[in-house]
């Protein structure tokens, strides 16, 4: 079955997801200065901000509209959405649990000429959707930054309610 056709079925897990897709989770990234990974108040989940991380710790850097493509940094958004969802797994233990993805933030290292962020953080938003369903439609704001910590080309943060 197409992951197109499981995130059409209400009755698919986040994991059934994931396993269409071939995605593995890493474990949660650690933080990378003084602060931690996600703080939980009531029943909202709100992350931090998590970047292009790969499992090995190799970070994606550089700016989107000089040396990284659009095409690039989709994927940089992408594998920022997945060590997000990661967040939520360590957060919650069952990514079963999550009510709606609320909102995202997605913040771009940009040349100050570029003009497609919502682009680049449509990784992180398509993700979200494949992977949660109805439940990963969200609200989002995606803006540029003339940079961002250790020059990595996405920075996304996310709010989720869960029960």
């Amino acid at each position: 079955m197409s992951i197109s056709e499981l995130a059409k079925r209400p009755d698919a897990s986040p994991y059934d997801r994931l396993s269409a897709m071939g995605i593995v989770l890493p474990a949660a990234p650690s933080p990378i200065a003084n602060f931690v990974t996600h703080v939980i108040e009531g029943k909202l989940l709100f992350l931090s901000g998590q970047g292009p991380s790969e499992a090995d710790g190799t970070l994606h850097t550089g700016k989107v509209g000089a040396e990284v493509s659009v095409q690039d940094a989709y994927a940089h958004a992408r594998l920022t959405g997945i060590n997000l969802i990661a967040v939520i797994q360590a957060a919650l233990g069952d990514l079963g649990r999550v009510r709606r993805v609320v909102k995202l933030l997605g913040m771009v290292n940009a040349t100050p000429e570029f003009a497609d962020h919502p682009a680049v953080i449509n990784g992180c938003s398509d993700l979200m959707n494949e992977v949660f369903g109805e439940r990963g439609i969200h609200a989002r704001s995606a803006v540029g930054f003339s940079s961002l910590p250790n020059q990595i080309t996405v920075e996304i943060e996310a709010v989720v309610a869960f029960d």
